[in-house]
């Protein structure tokens, strides 16, 4: 054209444009623009269907449901799809592929889209259209007859041209709460979704199309929340690709850690953000459900023959059970505050730190002398109560992250075909429990007991003793009111000691102290004096006095 243009000296200039064109993030391939007809829905255009809770028009009804329906976790996912809706031009329904979900229109033979009658709107071919739909599917609209078998006897077939365009599919995915919660019997009972989740990306995908489905069709948003997760990348925060190798397969993770690993990455992770993923990170987590098992391990064993008749009320336990009631009841609004909020990363790190801090580290290595040792006791009854307590607290919280580790721990103690921890509710907690003036007692005992230990360690790593039950320490303390709080409890045993001495004044010199602790608290060691325990280890000075050889009172009291 350009050369027949120079022959007959038609043409002033020439010269070679180079266009920028998208390409496909798949195949590279680059993507022409075509100028082609398509068929919108109009988002600023009054729906006229009565529906006008939210706005009259859909983008009215988008941003009202925004603000006053939907429950946004986290709260940026609001500000995303709200900026989104509100600069947005209409929605283009169209395609053309050679399959897909049908539009089902008739136009007009020879009539313009701006005409009034362009568009066939007959609820009677749509009534007949929808019962064929519903029989045969999608795929009748592309059989042949397909015209005259939806409009003879309702219209003229030879006045109107069928439509083979498809539909978006982002239309496909945002009519889904319609079929699966509105038109049925076991759908929800106001047609909307208590939470839609997906990744960032859906705040223009299925967060989006969803959103304006819904508005045009029922007036207000299909869901109640919608939670945002990030996007898994590796360890070193990069995007995974197979072309790099650094992938991390989910069945893979299962085959070697279990799926309870990964589910519990998940609920360790802060998924409002990307999320990282590697050998080392499930190493990590690993150990954490590791330490996890040894806790719920620790209860079963001591739980082994506990029925009924061991349980005694909280008013009789001793102050040590009553904290860890406290603490409980504390934990308790944490769990249910936290999985109502879809905080799965807060209330795993409460129940965690709980359970080994709180629990492994201190509770169970008091208790371990009282259920080791006692007889039929009321500490040990006592204890056995509260571990008890624990069990079905920690085993109905886990589980909806540890979902088969909890119902294997939950198996063990109540066997049966027909028992299930996922057919538990999370027990309720007494109000009672809560006692915070008890707290704040045992929260300067614990300081106290941090002292004495970190006092036993030193001499552990010198090698002057080889347990705490060997040590007799002196503890001096400045403030009076602090020796009657440790006078109160049994403190030798809560600092697992053989003995132990409480002075008020200050301490000699060379007495230890631990930096970062109350002023005034200061620990002199010695060792215990008598012969050792063969039952409890304890060294006092009347084990071998008793009836049975080299034992102290308590245990020989306890053999009977």
């Amino acid at each position: 054209m350009i050369a027949k243009l120079v022959e007959a000296g038609g043409i002033i200039a020439r010269g070679r444009l180079e266009h920028s064109y998208p390409h496909s993030w798949r195949s590279k391939a680059p993507v022409i623009f075509r100028n082609t007809p398509q068929w919108f829905a109009a988002i600023d255009r009054p729906v006229g269907d009565g529906q006008d809770d939210y706005g009259k028009t859909i983008r009215e009804r988008a941003l009202n449901s925004i603000d006053q329906l939907v429950k946004w976790t986290p709260q940026t996912g609001r500000n995303r799809l709200y900026s989104m809706i509100e600069a947005r031009p209409d929605w283009v329904l169209s395609r053309q592929r050679a399959w897909g979900v049908p539009l089902t229109c008739f136009t007009k033979v020879g009539a313009l889209p701006t005409d009034e009658h362009f568009l066939l709107r007959s609820p009677e071919v749509n009534a007949r259209i929808a019962e064929v739909f519903e029989v045969e599917g999608a795929d009748a609209w592309y059989k042949d007859g397909a015209k005259e078998r939806f409009l003879s006897g309702l219209v003229d077939p030879d006045a109107y041209q069928q439509v083979f365009d498809i539909l978006d599919v982002w239309f496909d995915s945002g009519s889904t709460h319609a079929f699966v919660l509105r038109d049925r019997e076991d759908g929800s009972h106001d047609g909307l979704a208590d939470l839609y989740l997906e990744g960032t990306d859906q705040h223009r995908g299925w967060f989006h199309s969803s959103m304006l489905q819904a508005c045009g069709t029922r007036g207000r948003a299909p869901y109640h929340g919608v939670l945002t997760h990030g996007f898994t990348l590796d360890e070193k925060g990069m995007k995974m690709s197979k072309s790099t190798g650094n992938t991390v397969a989910p069945d893979h993770v299962v085959k070697q850690y279990g799926a309870d690993i990964l589910r519990l990455w998940v609920a360790q992770s802060d998924y409002s953000a990307d999320l990282r993923i590697g050998p080392e990170i499930l190493k990590g987590v690993a150990d954490s459900y590791r330490r996890l098992r040894n806790t719920l391990r620790f209860m079963l064993g001591s739980l082994s023959d506990f029925s009924e008749a061991d349980r005694i009320d909280a008013v009789e336990m001793p102050e040590l059970e009553k904290w860890v009631l406290h603490r409980l009841a504390v934990l308790d609004e944490t769990v249910r505050k936290g999985y109502a909020a879809h905080d799965f990363q807060g209330v795993f790190q409460a129940v965690f730190t709980f359970a080994t801090v709180d629990l492994s580290a201190f509770y169970f290595d008091v208790r371990k002398d009282v259920l080791y040792c006692d007889g039929d006791t009321s500490e040990r009854r006592a204890a056995r109560t509260v571990l008890d307590i624990l069990f079905h607290r920690l085993t109905t919280w886990l589980a909806p992250v540890l979902v088969f580790t909890m119902e294997e721990v939950w198996l063990e103690r109540f066997p049966g075909e027909k028992s299930s921890i996922h057919l538990q509710d999370f027990p309720d907690t007494p109000l009672q429990w809560r006692d915070d003036d008890l707290a704040e007692k045992w929260a300067k005992i614990r300081a106290a007991r941090r002292v004495v230990t970190a006092a036993l360690e030193v001499q552990r790593t010198e090698k002057v003793i080889g347990a705490s039950l060997e040590a007799a320490p002196t503890v001096y303390l400045r403030d009076t009111d602090a020796i009657q709080t440790l006078q109160s409890v049994p403190f030798a045993d809560l600092c697992i000691t053989s003995a132990i001495t409480l002075k008020a004044g200050p301490a000699p010199d060379g007495a230890f102290t631990l930096d970062g602790t109350e002023d005034g608290i200061a620990v002199v060691f010695a060792k215990a004096e008598g012969q050792k325990c063969q039952r409890c280890w304890k060294i006092l000075p009347d084990v071998g006095l008793h009836l049975h050889p080299g034992t102290c009172k308590r245990c020989n009291d306890a053999l009977g």
